[in-house]
C-alpha cells in the first residue's frame, strides 16, 4: 500500500471511530515502532505505546460500561471488540462459542502460540450483592476487555519485534460459567495449537499492584438437593438447611471491615483460608438446595459425605448430587512464579503481592477449564483507588468502581509478559 492510500485508510478509520464514539486508530500516525529495529519487545517500547493509546482505552472501557450486556447477549460488545481488533490489524473471527471474538496476531519470526483471554459479559441483577436493578458491569469485565484490546494494539504496533503467535480470546458468558466451555468446544485451542493461556481479573488491591496465586486460584462449586418426606417435612427441611449451613468455615462478609479481614487472611501464609468450606443451604418447601465451595477441591468427596450424614437422621431424606462439581481454578505454581519475577523486574519490586489461599472463597471462574487443559497464569489486577472503600474494588458490589489507571497498568504488564512467553523455547 502506498503512502497516499495509507493516509486515506487512516482517515476512513478515524471517521468510523469518531462515529462510534470510541477511537479506533490503534496503528497511529507516523512510523510504527517496528521501524526502530528488530530486537525483542522491550518494556520501554511497550510503555511508549501504552502512553499513546491509554486515553482511547479508557474511552473504550467507559463506552462498554455504559452498554452492559448480560451473559450470552454480548452482541454489541463483540461488535465493538471486533472493530477495534481489525483496526489494529489482527485477523478476526466472530461468533466463537456464542458471541465470542478471537483475534490472531502473527509475529515476524518463529515462536510459540500463546493465548490471552478476556471476559466480556456484565453481571445479572440477581448476582449483584443486595440484588441490583439491572445488568451492570460490576465485575470489571469492561475493564478486562479494554486491557485485552490494549495488549493487542500494542503488540500489533510492535509486530516486527514479536515472535510466534498471540491468540486473543474475548469470551462471552463467564458469569454463568458457560462461556469457556462453549469456546473450548469449538476446537479453537487445538486448531490454533495454543500452548499456554493467560488472564487478568480486577481485584481489591491497590491500583498498580498485582496479586499472584501460585498453587492456589479460585474454588469450584458443587451442588446438592435433599428431599424430605412426611407430615413435618417442611419443618425438617428448615432444620436440615441450618445443620448443613453450619458446616461452613467461612461466611460471606457483612461489612467493609470483614472484607478487609478476608483480604488480609488471603495474604497470610498458612492462614485461615488455606483450607475452607463456604456453604449456602436454603429450604424450599420440603427440599433443601445446597451449593458449596471448598479448598482444596479434593474435599468434595468428604463434604458430600457430611451432607449425607446431616440428612440421615431425617426419615425419608434423599440426598442427590445432580452433576459433577465445577472444577477449581488452579494457578500453576511454576508459571505463576515466573510471571511474578517478570512483573517485579519490569514494573518494580513492590508491584507484586502473593496470595496464600484461593480467593475469594465465594466465587468461581470458568477460566478453570482453560487451565485444566493448558499451563498459564491467572492474576489479580489491583483496581482500588487510594483512600477508596474496599467495596469499590471488590467485584459484584453495587458501588464497584475500578480505578481506570489500572487499564494502562494491565496493558503494560501483559503486553510485555505475552511477548516474552511467545519467544520462550
Amino acid at each position: 500500500m502506498n503512502p497516499p492510500e495509507q493516509r486515506a485508510l487512516a482517515r476512513r478509520t478515524l471517521l468510523a471511530g469518531a462515529a462510534a464514539g470510541v477511537g479506533s486508530v490503534w496503528m497511529g500516525a507516523g512510523k510504527a515502532a517496528a521501524d526502530r529495529g528488530r530486537g525483542p519487545v522491550t518494556q520501554a517500547a511497550v510503555a511508549a505505546e501504552v502512553a499513546r493509546i491509554e486515553r482511547r482505552l479508557i474511552a473504550l472501557r467507559r463506552d462498554l460500561h455504559r452498554n452492559p450486556e448480560a451473559p450470552g447477549q454480548e452482541r454489541r460488545t463483540a461488535a465493538v471488540v471486533a472493530r477495534e481488533l481489525r483496526a489494529a490489524g489482527l485477523t478476526v473471527t466472530t461468533g466463537v462459542g456464542g458471541h465470542g471474538v478471537v483475534g490472531v496476531l502473527r509475529g515476524s519470526g518463529p515462536g510459540r502460540t500463546v493465548a490471552y483471554r478476556a471476559d466480556m459479559d456484565a453481571v445479572p441483577p440477581t448476582d449483584i450483592v443486595g440484588t441490583g436493578p439491572a445488568v451492570d458491569h460490576v465485575c470489571g469485565h469492561d475493564l478486562h476487555t479494554a486491557v485485552a484490546v490494549g495488549v493487542a494494539a500494542v503488540l500489533a504496533r510492535l509486530r516486527e519485534h514479536v515472535s510466534g503467535t498471540v491468540v486473543f480470546i474475548f469470551q462471552p458468558a463467564e458469569e454463568t460459567l458457560s462461556g469457556a466451555r462453549a469456546v473450548i468446544d469449538t476446537g479453537l485451542l487445538e486448531r490454533l495449537e495454543v500452548e499456554e493461556i493467560h488472564a487478568l481479573h480486577c481485584g481489591p488491591f491497590p491500583v498498580g499492584q498485582f496479586a499472584v496465586l501460585p498453587g492456589y486460584g479460585m474454588p469450584g462449586q458443587d451442588k446438592a438437593e435433599v428431599t424430605l418426606s412426611g407430615p413435618n417435612a417442611a419443618d425438617a427441611a428448615r432444620a436440615l438447611a441450618a445443620d448443613i449451613g453450619s458446616l461452613a468455615t467461612v461466611t460471606p462478609p457483612q461489612s467493609p471491615a470483614e472484607l478487609e479481614r478476608l483480604v488480609k487472611d488471603a495474604l497470610t501464609p498458612d492462614g485461615p483460608l488455606t483450607r475452607f468450606l463456604a456453604v449456602r443451604a436454603v429450604a424450599q418447601g420440603t427440599q433443601v438446595n445446597v451449593s458449596y465451595r471448598c479448598w482444596p477441591q479434593e474435599r468434595y468427596v468428604e463434604v458430600r459425605e457430611a451432607i449425607r450424614r446431616a440428612a440421615a437422621p431425617h426419615a425419608g431424606a434423599v440426598a442427590r448430587f445432580p452433576s459433577e462439581p465445577f472444577p477449581a481454578l488452579l494457578c500453576p505454581e511454576r508459571e505463576t512464579r515466573m510471571l511474578a519475577r517478570h512483573l517485579r523486574r519490569t514494573l518494580g519490586r513492590d508491584t507484586v503481592v502473593t496470595l496464600h489461599a484461593a480467593f475469594p472463597p465465594f466465587s468461581g471462574e470458568d477460566f478453570a477449564l482453560y487451565l485444566d487443559r493448558l499451563p498459564g497464569t491467572y492474576t489479580f489486577l489491583g483496581v482500588r483507588a487510594p483512600g477508596a472503600a474496599i467495596t469499590t474494588s471488590y467485584p459484584h458490589f453495587p458501588d464497584f468502581s475500578p480505578h481506570e489507571q489500572a487499564i494502562g497498568t494491565g496493558v503494560r504488564a501483559m503486553a510485555g509478559w505475552i511477548a516474552e512467553r511467545t519467544r520462550k523455547g
